[in-house]
């Protein structure tokens, strides 16, 4: 009695009526109420504006060499005429960098492969660890066994580590550094799946539905998983960052990306004993990379505490 009370009077203070009332509203009223999730949200906002209007702010090619088109030179300075520099020289508002290229539009183009690599990458990684961590935890015993032990040999080793060994015995490239990811990703999905399908198969209405005669398919895939994915929303949030930021060290090991293609990490690689002598070409693409696993992180711990009131009592 005194939980429904609790409860109702924790609706009445977000505004929200009985009748009214559901999960998902609780939870973006919960969102929006954390300061932390909200920068988060208007940061990956900017940025997938960034990315979807890409071709149309950036001022040139991001693969464009301007030998004999202007007269610039290798790594040159940035140059923005607001802040000073002369008219008569072009405008790179982040220099050029080391093969004669504006540093400015591979940097925009760069966010939508980023963005495209983390989402690809995890909906993969989701997909097959839901499945693998459903079937392990619904039906137990040596199928779970089975599934669970090759998981853990995956988790024995750095997820990075294991990801530069697949792509060394696949060969460098873009697709094949995505494969690895989603692979030594698989495992964090299935355990978080397979944990909350333990906690819910028995449930009463999961129960009922086995008596009224309900199938598998019917109890796992309708009654217990969408019951089941809270945990997971979190982690596939987090596990964006994660994986651009892998996508990232594996293009600055010359594994992953492979010019002249925009990627930040391989921007960064390219660049990196530049440092001193050319230290915009190494801060921006890493500026970039912060700012994007920043903002998921950040998006990611909103929607954990949104998603667990006690986590969000507990800190606030």
């Amino acid at each position: 009695m005194n939980d429904i009370t609790e409860k109702i009077a924790e609706l009445d203070a977000e505004g929200l009526s009985l009748k009214s009332v559901s999960l998902w509203q609780i939870t973006w009223r919960r969102l929006f109420r954390r300061k932390s999730a909200v920068v988060g949200m208007v940061i990956l906002g900017i940025l997938a504006f960034i990315a979807l209007t890409a071709q149309w702010i950036a001022p040139y090619d991001p693969i464009q060499v301007l030998i004999g088109v202007e007269q610039v030179k290798m790594r040159q300075d940035p140059c923005i005429h607001l802040l000073g520099c002369p008219q008569d020289q072009p405008q790179h508002i982040m220099g050029i960098d080391g093969n004669v290229r504006d540093e400015f539009s591979r940097l925009l183009y760069g966010t939508r492969l980023s963005l495209m690599i983390g989402l690809s990458t995890v909906t993969s990684s989701i997909f097959i660890g839901t499945i693998l961590g459903a079937l392990s935890g619904y039906f137990g015993h040596w199928v779970d066994n089975t599934i669970m032990r090759v998981m853990d040999v995956l988790l024995a080793f750095p997820s990075l580590l294991l990801a530069i060994v697949i792509v060394t015995v696949l060969g460098p490239g873009l697709i094949n550094a995505l494969i690895a990811i989603s692979i030594v990703s698989i495992p964090a999905y299935a355990r978080v799946v397979r944990a909350s399908v333990l906690s819910v198969r028995e449930m009463d209405y999961v129960s009922a539905t086995r008596a009224q005669g309900g199938n598998t398919f019917q109890i796992l895939f309708k009654r217990i998983l969408p019951n089941a994915l809270t945990p997971l929303i979190v982690q596939g949030t987090l596990g964006i960052a994660t994986a651009i930021l892998d996508a990232a060290a594996l293009s600055f090991l010359g594994l992953g990306a492979q010019p002249p293609m925009p990627e930040w990490g391989s921007m960064l690689g390219s660049e990196r004993n530049q440092v001193f002598t050319a230290p915009h070409l190494v801060f921006y693409p890493g500026l970039a990379i912060m700012l994007i696993v920043l903002s998921f992180n950040l998006l990611g711990d909103g929607l954990r505490d949104a998603l667990d009131p006690r986590l969000a009592h507990a800190s606030g």
